[in-house]
């Protein structure tokens, strides 16, 4: 077994694959530390002696695990559970506390707090109005006139 070839290689390649993805939960690269996990198993047990077996060996684990789970894994954790809270305001009233120009920005006191609103319609709406939650755009709130 060449030193390249060993299984505590391919540990460290699934232990740094890992904390890539605790960095940037793209759900791309726990797929990558699952292939070199495996890797390291096999080649432990002796499956897979050479180099060439080994890259064999991760990139079919690898792409095999991504084709598989990625979806369901996504759909598991990838939820954003903020903007499912926020899509509960949708319909509620505010009041605009700074105007809304036209295609521009002001604020509606809403909740006890103020957000960054923009009209629906594009059109102005002043101080005082109230308005209608329309839709939740970020941190903006998309507002019409009630």
């Amino acid at each position: 077994m060449d030193y390249f070839g060993s299984a505590q290689w391919w540990v460290i390649a699934a232990a740094l694959a890992l904390i890539a993805e605790l960095l940037t939960v793209s759900f791309f690269f726990m797929f990558l530390s699952v292939g070199a996990a495996v890797t390291a198993l096999l080649t432990w047990m002796g499956i897979t002696p050479d180099m060439m077996s080994q890259l064999i060996c991760f990139t079919i684990v690898s792409l095999a695990s991504l084709a598989l789970f990625r979806r369901y894994a996504l759909r598991i954790f990838g939820k954003n559970e903020k903007v499912d809270k926020y899509q509960d305001f949708v319909g509620h009233r505010a009041t605009v506390s700074v105007s809304i120009p036209a295609n521009g920005e002001g604020k509606v006191h809403y909740r006890g707090t103020e957000w960054i609103a923009l009209s629906h319609d594009g059109k102005p709406i002043d101080e005082g109005t109230v308005v209608a939650v329309k839709k939740m755009d970020g941190i903006r709130v998309v507002v019409e006139v009630v």
